[in-house]
């Protein structure tokens, strides 16, 4: 696992590393490997035991905005692949959801575009789209469980308009048959109206999620990604 180095005391030889995954882990230098100048700010290679980073790797020298290994230091300014699209703990500043959301829209695209494998690809991309929402509430300091509500929206939404077409189509059957403009519209004009709600609650929800401004500091998923 890869994560950035809080804080070390030089005196203790122990510090405090920020993981991947949202978690903080505590570590001593004799962890480190090969022995080095340990710094606040530095990313590194860990292998988590419990509570407790072991078989540590230095992977990059501390930025020049730290200034003392006891103030807060920013996760990885880089998009990290992996852990946007793939992971659902820690959190996910705004920059790097929409991103990974791109990511996925293109992907989205050019599946379209490929007989049978584009709809396994679909519905493969449900996943990274969850673990961006799931982790962009978590920055927010929410829980990731909101993202069941476009969801129930639209199965609610899809069940009601179809219900509502199969109804009206056996009430209006006559007047259907004859292709009474009225007929028609009183049978798909409900519906129409249920799926353009279902869409500006999509679209409203995603920019809500993609919009909303971070949690300052600490919370329960984890630290600030901007280290604010």
């Amino acid at each position: 696992m890869r994560g950035q180095i809080l804080s070390f005391d030089e005196a203790a030889g122990s510090g405090l590393i920020s993981g991947d995954d949202g978690l903080r882990y505590t570590f001593v230098r004799e962890s480190v490997s090969p022995p080095a100048t340990v710094t606040a700010g530095l990313r590194v290679d860990f292998v988590p035991a419990a509570e407790e980073a072991t078989n540590i790797m230095l992977l990059a020298t501390a930025p020049a905005s730290v200034v003392s290994p006891a103030m807060p230091v920013p996760l990885q300014d880089g998009f990290d692949f992996g852990t946007a699209l793939f992971s659902f703990q820690g959190r996910l500043r705004r920059q790097h959801f929409w991103i990974g959301w791109l990511i996925c829209l293109g992907v989205g695209v050019v599946a379209g575009w490929i007989p049978f494998l584009g709809l396994f690809l679909s519905l493969a991309l449900i996943w990274p789209n969850l673990a961006l929402a799931v982790k962009r509430f978590h920055d927010m300091g929410l829980t990731g469980w909101l993202i069941a509500i476009p969801y129930a929206v639209i199965t609610g939404g899809t069940v009601y308009a179809f219900a509502s077409i199969g109804i009206s189509a056996m009430m209006n059957a006559e007047a259907l048959g004859a292709e009474d403009p009225a007929a028609i519209l009183a049978t798909f004009g409900p519906a129409l109206g249920v799926f353009a709600l279902m869409w500006l609650v999509g679209i409203g929800f995603w920019l809500w999620v993609g919009l909303g401004d971070s949690q300052r500091g600490d919370n329960r998923f984890g630290p600030n990604p901007k280290g604010l």
